[in-house]
């Protein structure tokens, strides 16, 4: 196996490429929508359903390789999305609720090896 060793400079430009288009994508909005003017009503809807629709994906993409057939049964997974959804209607706090989801996933699997 061949190690790519990269050059001082090389990682430099990389980085500095990188964090460039972070802030042009980052201050795009601000430059394209000016202050005073009305928001197009595309770009409002797609503000309030995107949110939802990416929450979605993740959900999918987290839960895809469950096996029903085999043990642990998704349990882990099953209990940590009742855990999230629980304390999301409960607080309504999306950090909280994602964030101790998060770690009763991982209790679960690491501490109890459910």
């Amino acid at each position: 196996m061949d190690i790519i060793m990269i050059d001082t400079w090389g990682s430099i430009a990389r980085i500095a490429v990188i964090a460039a288009v972070t802030v042009v994508l980052r201050f795009l909005p601000f430059w394209v929508f000016k202050p005073g003017h009305k928001v197009p009503e595309w770009i409002e809807y797609l503000g309030k359903v995107l949110p939802y629709s990416i929450v979605g994906m993740l959900v999918i993409y987290c839960l895809r390789n469950i096996s029903l057939l085999k043990a642990p049964f998704g349990a882990p997974e099953l209990i940590a999305c009742a855990v999230t959804a629980g304390l999301h209607i409960w607080k309504k706090n999306m950090l909280l609720s994602v964030g101790l989801g998060t770690i009763c996933y991982m209790i679960l699997i690491r501490v109890i090896q459910v």
